[in-house]
């Protein structure tokens, strides 16, 4: 579940909010009768970890955005009065599509030896990877800035060899072996598909990044028992948001994060799908409901840090082109970092 394919760029230019959340239609992407069959089955268990496995937890999700702790994805907008009427949906929010497409890459790869689709490019996968190093830096010397350069730093990696990584919705681990270049030692990667794994595990091997660890995991119902100071996701919460439950799923998708980010470490979010103004005020939504929460179970000695919310903004990479349309300023992706207090 690496991500979600942008838009060719000489395509027609839209309001920017319409334009981030922009998803290829399914007819364009799925030709075969396996994968047409993944819209009647998507609520099928999956052996590997179904986004559906954990009934509770969807049921305290579907709670909590009812009882208004948390606005829907399709609410979040920074340039418009009105929210969406409906939160799209699309099959890309489906588990029985990734495995499809990864078995037919996994399959290629074989015959082939191509690696697949590169999400978001790989322009974008090297400025995410360039601008993460830079921004672990940057803690690692005690700065915390808002504006990240990437810049080179002398003996930079001997700042990078205590951060712990951690890739969720891997999909062919290519932006994991991008941070490997950066000098990044100590890489996870995980995803729901076996077939993304497989894909990743051999891409891993031939290209020579055989300490890469990667696992079958599904984020909204982690196995993980360990916590990371540097937790990616490029695209991942973009195709959860297309689920058919898409708004409860983000819930239980912050719910989840919270929890494999250590304190004092990371969570990088890359996007089309959302702007960095939806993103940050995502992430307020969720740091209000988790106060909320927190107060309701306090003890006298918690009361010191009852209002420390789980996360707070960094930063944002600037670099990426924009574009104007209406007197708005747009770009096709997002890139925010958010610290976990």
């Amino acid at each position: 579940m690496a991500g979600i394919r942008l838009p060719p760029e000489d395509s027609d230019l839209s309001h920017p909010q319409q334009q981030t959340r922009a998803a290829p239609a399914a007819s364009d992407l799925v030709s075969d009768d396996d994968r047409s069959v993944a819209a009647d089955s998507w609520s099928i268990k999956s052996e590997y970890g179904s986004t559906l496995d954990d009934d509770q937890r969807h049921a305290d999700a579907a709670e909590a955005l009812s009882a208004g702790n948390l606005r829907a994805a399709s609410d979040y907008s920074s340039d418009k009065d009105e929210p969406d009427a409906e939160t799209e949906t699309s099959m890309l929010g489906l588990q029985s599509y990734w495995d499809s497409a990864y078995a037919d890459e996994l399959a290629n790869f074989r015959e082939h030896g191509h690696a697949g689709e590169v999400w978001f490019g790989s322009d974008v996968m090297e400025v995410v990877a360039s601008w993460t190093k830079s921004l672990c830096i940057d803690i690692s010397q005690g700065h915390i800035l808002d504006d990240i350069k990437s810049e080179p730093v002398e003996d930079g990696d001997k700042y990078l060899s205590t951060w712990s990584v951690l890739d969720v919705g891997t999909g062919n681990g290519l932006l994991l072996q991008e941070l490997a270049k950066q000098g990044f030692s100590d890489l996870t990667g995980t995803d729901y598909s076996e077939g993304a794994i497989d894909l990743a595990q051999s891409l891993a091997h031939r290209d020579g990044f055989a300490n890469i660890s990667f696992m079958v995991d599904d984020v909204l119902d982690t196995k993980l028992e360990r916590q990371f100071q540097l937790v990616m996701d490029k695209g991942t919460l973009d195709a959860i948001g297309l689920h058919p439950d898409g708004p409860i799923k983000r819930i239980m998708y912050w719910d989840s994060v919270s929890r494999l980010v250590a304190r004092g470490g990371i969570l990088v979010i890359t996007s089309c799908n959302n702007t960095k103004d939806e993103l940050v005020q995502e992430v307020e939504g969720f740091n209000k409901r988790s106060i909320g929460v927190f107060q309701e179970t306090e003890t006298p000695k918690d009361q010191d840090c009852r209002e420390t919310p789980p996360f707070q903004y960094l930063g944002h990479v600037r670099s990426y082109p924009t574009f104007e349309f209406g007197g708005s300023v747009g770009s096709r992706v997002a890139t925010v970092a958010f610290l976990r207090t």
